[in-house]
């Protein structure tokens, strides 16, 4: 298909030709003929139209076209679940990626919703890390997202998530409290680690309490104190009951790393249970001051992914349990 794209050229891309911007901003395009990739007399630099493959300046307004353009398949599914003058409130399907990736440009959670919505300048709050579904908040516009953004962490006073985890957990509620921080010799160097005595982290802290038990599987609700990165997954997988799906964190991250290495095998997909890992926001609370509503207001999503439904559904009939679910799935997002 022919695609439009609209882009601010970044301090990385002053003084760059479009046509070595174009390099970084599409890593997974192999035919990187930008000449006869670009649709012509569609190329315009600050609202004026241009031809072959001039400099570009830092703060540019840069629109082009396309043709022939694909990328990964996501689920593009996003829906609106909240709004007021300001702000809004919407749910991320699982596997759909926030912000533009080395995968995916033109199908993200941000771009959708600016080209689907009433808020083409709309500006993200805070963010989901790409394998979560839930609850993301947006401001409308510029001049809100600076009124609200340094407001971040009193404007939202709970974030609660929910998920499917390995095991029956011998605690009903629990807190979490310990410092978290890479490791230079893991060889996932995205893994968030429990540190160690003398080892420099951030405090990190989790409310946890288990909604119901289900034989090998719980379901659990966690309640975010601090956000650090991987938070949940790393607290869960730290007290030996971690997601279901959870390709870094679930069974010592064996499909991470196969990944790594390309030697991944039907039997690793299997192992998962899912085709991404069972996490969702599922409740955020806003303490609002102004606009068309003051006080709390409580956000829910219930738009539990396909894959989570699926899993529950095989739980309760032993004669297409879990490891039959993604027997048909080949996502390895």
């Amino acid at each position: 298909m022919d695609v439009t794209f609209n882009a601010v050229v970044s301090h990385q891309g002053d003084g760059l030709t479009l046509y070595a911007y174009l390099d970084g901003y599409f890593p997974f395009i192999d035919d990187n003929d930008w000449a006869t990739r670009l649709l012509v007399d569609a190329t315009c630099i600050d609202g004026s139209l241009v031809s072959g493959n001039p400099l570009l300046r830092l703060g540019q307004q840069l629109s082009f076209s396309l043709n022939h353009y694909s990328e990964e398949a996501v689920d593009t599914g996003w829906q609106l679940l909240w709004q007021d003058a300001a702000l809004f409130a919407v749910h991320k399907p699982a596997n759909l990626p926030v912000h533009r990736t080395t995968r995916n440009v033109y199908n993200t959670l941000t771009a959708l919703v600016r080209r689907e919505s009433d808020w083409p300048d709309a500006q993200l709050l805070h963010r989901l890390d790409q394998e979560t579904a839930g609850i993301v908040l947006f401001a409308k516009n510029n001049a809100q997202a600076k009124v609200w953004q340094p407001k971040f962490h009193t404007l939202v006073t709970q974030k609660i998530y929910q998920a499917l985890v390995y095991g029956s957990p011998n605690w009903s509620e629990l807190e979490v409290t310990n410092k978290l921080a890479v490791r230079a010799d893991s060889p996932i160097r995205c893994q968030m680690h429990i540190c160690l005595e003398g080892e420099q982290g951030k405090t990190s802290t989790t409310r946890i309490r288990v909604v119901e038990r289900r034989g090998a599987y719980s379901l659990v609700e966690c309640e975010l104190v601090t956000g650090r990165k991987h938070q949940i997954r790393a607290h869960l997988a730290h007290l030996g009951h971690a997601i279901v799906g959870d390709k870094i964190y679930a069974h010592q991250g064996e499909y991470y790393l196969h990944r790594l290495a390309n030697s991944l095998t039907p039997l690793h997909r299997q192992q998962l249970l899912s085709p991404h890992q069972l996490l969702i926001a599922h409740r955020v609370t806003l303490q609002l001051s102004d606009g068309d509503q003051v006080g709390p207001v409580v956000i829910v999503d219930d738009h539990y992914p396909a894959a989570w439904q699926g899993f529950l559904a095989g739980l309760a009939d032993p004669s297409n349990g879990p490891a039959a679910l993604i027997a048909h799935s080949q996502s390895d997002a």
